[in-house]
C-alpha cells in the first residue's frame, strides 16, 4: 500500500486536521502568522497525526477528538523542530530555509513556545485525565532526550544502548504517544493500549534509524537537508557507532577525530568507512527488526483496513531508503 493510499483511509479526518492546524496557528501577531505559514508550506507528511488517526479507527473510535489530538501531536512535533533547528544551528529543513535562518533564533524559539502552548490549550478541551498524563510524560521524556543528546555531542564513546535511549526518548516517544492516544480515545483494553504504545515506539525508532542512515547516504533532494548534518553537529548515530566498533584502526581514528572536531571535510572518507564496515546495512537491518516488532504489535487488533494501513505505514519507514 502506497503512502497516499494509507492517507486515503482516513482522508476526511486527515483534511480536518490540516484545517484545524491552519486555524489554530492563527494569531493577532504577524510574526507568528508568517512563521506558521512558512511551516505549513514547508510540507512534511504528517506521519504522527496520520498514525493516531489510523489507530483510533482501528480501535473502533467514532468521535471527533482524534482530530484534536492529532493536531496536538503535530504541534508538539513542529515546536520541537523549531527549537532543534536553533540548537543545531540548522539552515535547511525539507528543502527550505529554516525559520531561524529567515527570522532569527529568538523569533524561532518564541514561536516554538507559542505552538507548544497552543497544543496544550487544545489538549485541555479534550478533558481526559489519562490523555493529559500521557502528553505530560511524553513532553518531559522528549526534553530529557534532547538534553541527553546535547550532553553526548562530540562523544565518540557513545554506546548503542545510549544511542537507542536518545532516539526512543527524543523521537519514538511522540510516535508512542500518538498510537497510545488512539487506543485510549477508543476506551480500548489496557493490553491493547500497551500494544499500540509498543507499535508506536518501534515505528518511531525505525523512522529515526532510517533518518540517521540517510544522513550518510541520501542526497539533499531526498532528505530535504544537507547531507552530513549529523556529523557537522557532532551527533553520534548508529552508522558511526557501528563503524567505530567494526572498523580498522585508521577508520576508528578518522571517525573519532571527525566527531570530536566536527571535521565535515572528512565526510567523504567517513562515508567510505561506514560503507566499508557494513554500517549502512547494519542500520537498515536494525530498522527492519523494529518494523517487524511494530507490525507484530498490531496483531492485537482485529483485522481491518485501518490495521492494514498501520502495517503498511511501518513498511513505509523502510521504503524511504529507495
Amino acid at each position: 500500500m502506497q503512502f497516499n493510499a494509507i492517507k486515503e483511509l482516513v482522508t476526511e479526518n486527515f483534511q480536518a486536521v490540516d484545517d484545524f492546524i491552519l486555524k489554530s496557528l492563527h494569531s493577532s501577531l504577524n510574526l507568528i502568522n508568517d512563521i506558521g505559514k512558512h511551516l505549513v508550506q514547508g510540507g512534511g507528511k504528517r506521519v504522527r497525526p496520520l498514525v493516531l488517526l489510523l489507530i483510533a479507527k482501528a480501535c473502533g473510535y467514532k468521535g471527533k477528538q482524534d482530530i484534536d489530538l492529532a493536531t496536538v501531536i503535530e504541534f508538539i512535533h513542529t515546536a520541537t523542530l523549531l527549537h532543534d533547528d536553533v540548537v543545531d544551528n540548522s539552515h535547511l529543513r525539507r528543502g527550505r530555509q529554516t525559520a531561524n535562518t529567515v527570522w532569527g533564533n529568538k523569533a524561532a524559539i518564541l514561536v516554538g513556545d507559542f505552538i507548544y502552548s497552543r497544543a496544550f490549550q487544545i489538549l485541555t478541551s479534550v478533558a481526559n485525565q489519562r490523555v493529559m498524563q500521557i502528553m505530560a510524560e511524553t513532553t518531559n521524556t522528549m526534553a530529557e532526550g534532547e538534553v541527553l543528546q546535547l550532553i553526548d555531542r562530540h562523544n565518540p564513546e557513545i554506546t548503542e544502548g545510549i544511542y537507542l535511549n536518545i532516539i526512543r526518548s527524543k523521537t519514538a516517544k511522540l510516535f508512542e504517544a500518538a498510537t497510545q492516544l488512539g487506543a485510549v480515545l477508543s476506551n480500548a483494553t489496557p493490553s491493547i493500549q500497551q500494544a499500540m504504545a509498543l507499535y508506536g515506539m518501534h515505528l518511531g525508532t525505525a523512522f529515526q534509524l532510517i533518518d540517521d542512515m540517510m544522513d550518510y547516504q541520501a542526497s539533499p533532494s531526498q532528505t530535504g537537508k544537507n547531507i552530513g548534518n549529523d556529523l557537522a553537529e557532532g551527533k553520534v548515530t548508529l552508522p558511526l557507532i557501528h563503524a567505530i566498533q567494526n572498523g580498522n584502526a585508521a577508520d576508528v581514528r578518522l571517525i573519532k577525530h571527525a566527531i570530536q572536531e566536527r571535521k565535515t571535510e572528512d565526510l567523504p572518507a567517513v562515508q567510505k568507512a561506514i560503507e566499508r564496515t557494513g554500517s549502512i546495512a547494519y542500520t537498515v537491518r536494525f530498522a527492519q527488526i523494529e518494523v517487524k516488532r511494530a507490525q507484530e504489535a498490531l496483531l492485537q487488533l482485529p483485522a481491518s483496513v485501518y490495521r492494514e494501513g498501520a502495517h503498511a505505514l511501518a513498511q513505509f519507514a523502510l521504503e524511504r531508503t529507495s
